[in-house]
């Protein structure tokens, strides 16, 4: 097996993938549970399998894909999804779109799994929002010896704690209980600032403005101007009706690909996009989504589809003190590096208070 950066090809012993419904899927992960104790095997969870290494793959270890357990069912008084943790994010978006409801917080693409997303405890692009812990209620946990316990802020404190960001070590994750919101209509907004002006701009046209529900920011990677120059996109609530999911005018994606990708490998191309981004947006300023066509978005849009090359992100949380410092002391190590930029995105993250690996400690920007 491998993952989806197909730099870590593994021989296991098994690849196991769960069935649909809850009683299969108990009877069937307590048989293999038993089965790995027997034969002294480790086990490795799996989802959409973008988180990459060796905690989502062990080798000679039992792999268990848990896709397709994506059972769901809204409950319109609480606001609470029970989910599956095998469903991808993309189709909580779809089933949600049909009650006029939406994801409270997520990863930029819909293409993750949400038992996935909670393992990495991964943050998205709501405005000043925690990581996605703080949108779980609760969640069904089977442990090592195949019983099911329930995790929330009141029960069974330390798993929940534990689970969320823990990257599968405590147990496998089965019925997600967590908040969503309403289905707003956004109106697109876009501003050029420099990248020293980054933080005093994010807190006076985003933080400062309660109509913003999405944000997120890029800095220049040609060499001209390079990481002088920053962009601040953000989306405000507008009194408009948002158009179902499969009522909305489907953009190009192969276009918005193209002009990602002709980054690589190209200079003129990082100077291509900047412009196009920086022309695009200024058509498109004041234009109107629903929240839920924004958050489903996949992954694919960015994908390298080269075969003899990968890219690899790494994300930075810098506290909003170090943002300048940081981007001044990572320029002359960038320019010295042979290292083909493509992108670089500031999404702001607020305190985790929930997780015990916890990276937001304070207020940062990845």
């Amino acid at each position: 097996t491998n993952d989806a950066s197909q730099l870590n090809l593994t021989k296991v012993d098994t690849i196991l993938k769960v069935p649909k419904d809850k009683d299969s899927i108990v009877r069937q992960l307590q048989s293999i549970l038993r089965y790995a104790k027997e034969k002294n095997l480790k086990i490795a969870i799996a989802g959409a399998q973008h988180s990459m290494g060796g905690h989502s793959i062990y080798p000679d270890g039992i792999e268990i894909n848990m896709l397709p357990y994506k059972n769901m069912k809204l409950d319109t008084v609480t606001n609470i999804l029970t989910i599956g943790s095998g469903a991808l994010w993309q189709d909580a978006i779809e089933y949600l779109d049909t009650y006029g409801k939406s994801i409270s917080v997520m990863q930029a693409f819909s293409s993750f799994s949400v038992g996935g997303s909670m393992s990495v405890n991964g943050h998205g692009w709501q405005k000043d929002s925690p990581p996605i812990s703080s949108s779980i209620v609760s969640f069904t946990l089977m442990n090592y010896e195949g019983k099911i316990l329930n995790c929330s802020r009141t029960e069974n404190k330390e798993l929940f704690k534990l689970v969320l960001g823990g990257y599968g070590l405590f147990g496998i994750i089965l019925d997600v209980k967590l908040k969503v919101t309403e289905n707003t209509a956004l109106r697109f907004k876009y501003v050029r600032l420099s990248s020293e002006n980054y933080v005093s701009n994010y807190k006076k046209y985003v933080s400062e403005n309660p109509n913003v529900e999405l944000v997120f920011g890029r800095l220049r990677i040609s060499k001209k101007h390079f990481l002088e120059d920053a962009t601040l996109t953000f989306f405000e609530k507008t009194n408009d009706k948002p158009l179902p999911l499969q009522q909305q005018n489907k953009n190009n994606q192969e276009t918005k690909r193209l002009v990602f990708r002709s980054t690589v490998n190209s200079e003129y191309g990082k100077r291509l996009r900047w412009d196009l981004e920086s022309e695009m947006n200024k058509v498109s300023r004041n234009e109107v989504y629903s929240r839920n066509e924004l958050l489903n978005d996949h992954v694919s849009l960015i994908e390298n589809k080269d075969p003899n090359s990968t890219d690899i992100l790494q994300e930075y949380f810098i506290p909003e003190r170090n943002f300048n410092q940081f981007i001044n002391e990572m320029k002359p190590i960038l320019e010295k590096s042979n290292i083909d930029l493509i992108n670089i995105t500031i999404r702001g993250v607020y305190k985790d208070e929930d997780t015990y690996m916890n990276y937001a400690k304070e207020n940062v920007f990845g």
